[in-house]
């Protein structure tokens, strides 16, 4: 396999180069008539193979350690981009949550580089579906030590305190040793949590001892029996490692709900197959369902089960929303049982860094703004908000899409693209293939060699400290003390040329304890009317 991209692969342009610029300096010391090519030949060609060796070596850019000299092509492009972009790169859709802009701003949040540029919003701020936070004269300060909420409090007895900005669930299999290792050091080093994805607690998680949020998916990785069913003992014995602070089932996700998860053979190598607890040479497959429980009093004591055997972690649940009476199933289901989750997060059908059928990832699951706000309505509509914290992962990436979410009712954030990127992704969209070029995404030694753990980790460690400083500075233009005192009166949208309307408009907020006293008078009667404890079908 080396060979091959060495003389037809990744490395070939520095192979022939190599070869290009002994064979020129042979010639010049050989003795034989000389000749001005032969020397001219061997400084240009000399000079781009030290660049190929400067390229393996360094440790800066993981696409400049996998393509060495042909990598440099890619930054020259990247160089001309913003001049030349009406004519090489097609416009991205208005409103699109991660425009090339946005990209851009979250490498150079990593890199610690300037953020600003010049000449106002690209934005028509006039067109349909503009979006904006209204600011206040009165400026605040802020204290970006203070921007962390606390889960479990009234209900276990290990609460954990997290940061308004996490690490999203990416499985080890689907990332490499290295992108783990990177995020878990990073995750470190900034004081906020890192969610292992149902692939398992694996050892590069383990290693640099960054707090861990251990989810457990429809095939139970890390706490499976042989037959594929829940360990209960495994479970135990792994969720008491004091890195790990909380622990979450997830019932589906945004990209493909109702779909599970596929690990590609090609990705299954014999320590994925040994973590997993699954067999090489076949795909690693998540079933779209859960065997552990099938109504939503059996997800409640799954939980509490979860929660009991780690000793009194938080435990919780992770769903994209799909038909609304079943969620107001598990509410019922809670308020029959008095078994609360202490957190449940909303993953939006927009997010989500795995591959997934084009049908479920565009047509599947409601988005996030959605999904957050009937969450949040819900719990407030059963008189559990108080109890029950909510967090928020779909695209979001800026301070702009944090203050944004707290608004509709999230307590925290979770980020996968944007800590992605911030370890080297560039979206080549070939994860699948094992081929990754920054060496993200895949379990090829010789490609994630490439991504360096500790310069990537502080990249992480950057990217979330500007983004939680860049909420900062929105919370004080706002006039607010705290990002968790957005409201929906502070966010507004253009329905059309001429009219604008408020978020609490669009996402207008139950009363509290509503669904008990006057069910019939929300705009959720009919899918609580349709909701059964004992089972996830319609009444």
């Amino acid at each position: 396999m080396l060979w091959e991209s060495c003389v037809k692969g990744r490395f070939a342009v520095f192979t022939y180069t190599l070869i290009l610029a002994c064979a020129a300096i042979g010639l010049s010391l050989s003795g034989l008539p000389p000749h001005p090519l032969w020397v001219v030949l061997a400084i240009v060609a000399g000079a781009v193979a030290l660049v190929g060796v400067y390229d393996l070596t360094q440790k800066h850019h993981a696409i400049l350690r996998n393509y060495p000299i042909m990598g440099h092509f890619r930054f020259l492009l990247e160089q001309i981009r913003p001049e030349m972009r009406q004519y090489f790169f097609e416009d991205e859709k208005f409103g699109q949550p991660f425009s090339r802009d946005r990209r851009s701003v979250v490498y150079q949040r990593a890199k610690n580089v300037l953020d600003k540029r010049p000449f106002g919003t690209n934005y028509d701020v006039y067109a349909p579906g503009f979006e904006w936070a209204t600011h206040s004269l009165a400026v605040t300060k802020q204290d970006v030590s203070t921007y962390r909420t606390h889960i479990g409090e009234k209900s276990t007895a290990r609460p954990y305190s997290a940061s308004l900005l996490n690490i999203s669930a990416m499985s080890y299999g689907s990332l490499s040793r290295n992108a783990i290792l990177a995020l878990n050091k990073g995750a470190r080093q900034g004081n906020f949590y890192h969610d292992t994805g149902e692939g398992g607690f694996s050892p590069y998680h383990r290693e640099n001892g960054g707090d861990i949020v251990w989810e457990i998916g429809s095939g139970y990785f890390g706490a499976r029996t042989p037959d594929g069913n829940f360990s209960a003992d495994m479970f135990k014995e792994t969720a008491s490692a004091p890195q790990i602070q909380m622990v979450e089932l997830k019932l589906s996700q945004g990209a493909k709900p109702g779909h599970g998860g596929v690990l590609p053979a090609a990705k299954v190598t014999e320590e994925i197959s040994r973590i997993r607890g699954v067999p090489m040479g076949q795909d690693c497959i998540s079933p779209p369902s859960h065997s552990a429980f099938s109504t939503p009093i059996g997800l409640l004591e799954f939980v509490a089960q979860m929660r009991d055997l780690s000793g009194g972690k938080p435990a919780g649940f992770k769903l994209c929303i799909g038909h609304p009476w079943e969620f107001l199933a598990i509410c019922k289901a809670m308020i029959e049982t008095g078994i609360y989750p202490d957190f449940i997060v909303v993953d939006g059908k927009e997010g989500g860094t795995g591959a997934a059928p084009i049908e479920f990832m565009d047509h599947l699951g409601l988005p996030l703004r959605e999904g957050l706000s009937f969450v949040n309505n819900a719990l407030i509509g059963i008189g559990a908000r108080d109890r029950i914290k909510i967090g928020a992962s779909g695209k979001i990436a800026t301070g702009i899409d944090m203050a944004r979410a707290f608004a509709l009712g999230a307590d925290w954030c979770n980020a996968a693209r944007g800590f992605m990127f911030a370890v080297g992704c560039i979206q080549a969209q070939s994860c699948h293939t094992d081929r990754c070029p920054t060496g993200v995404a895949t379990q090829d030694p010789s490609r994630y060699r490439a991504l360096d753990v500790l310069d990537k980790a502080q990249r992480v460690t950057q990217f979330h400290h500007q983004t939680l400083h860049a909420l900062a500075e929105i919370t004080a233009a706002t006039g607010l003390s705290h990002p968790k005192e957005f409201k929906l009166e502070h966010f507004n949208r253009r329905v059309s040329h001429t009219e604008t309307v408020s978020f609490a408009d669009i996402y207008p907020r139950l009363e509290e304890g509503a669904l008990l006293d006057k069910p019939n008078a929300t705009n959720l009667s009919d899918a609580w009317r349709r909701a059964r404890p004992d089972s996830f079908a319609m009444a």
